[in-house]
């Protein structure tokens, strides 16, 4: 079930089209499941155990792979803390 979660999250395909060949379960299954564990808080406590096993540096990302790539981009205007840091901006006028 939680591959399931994992697969639809990571791909974007509609729930109704998780393939029952890879075994995860059904669908909706898999969504109130997800919704359950939401409810529950169980997603802001796995946050909290892994930074907590992060900051005791107890955990080995040696077999770890992170793909950004179902990321969106942000569009449009830099946040005000982005300007900030990088300096974006109108120069002062010299004249």
């Amino acid at each position: 079930m939680f591959q399931g979660i994992l697969f639809v999250l990571h791909t974007g395909i509609a729930w109704e089209h998780l393939p029952q060949e890879l075994g995860f379960g059904s669908d909706m299954t898999c969504w109130r499941r997800l919704t359950e564990w939401t409810e529950a808080g169980v997603w802001s406590r796995l946050h909290e155990v892994l930074a907590k096993l992060r900051g005791a540096n107890a955990l080995d990302f040696s077999q770890a792979a992170v793909d950004g790539s179902h990321i969106r981009a942000s569009k449009g205007e830099p946040r005000p803390d982005e300007a900030l840091l990088t300096g974006a901006g109108r120069a002062a006028s010299t004249t």
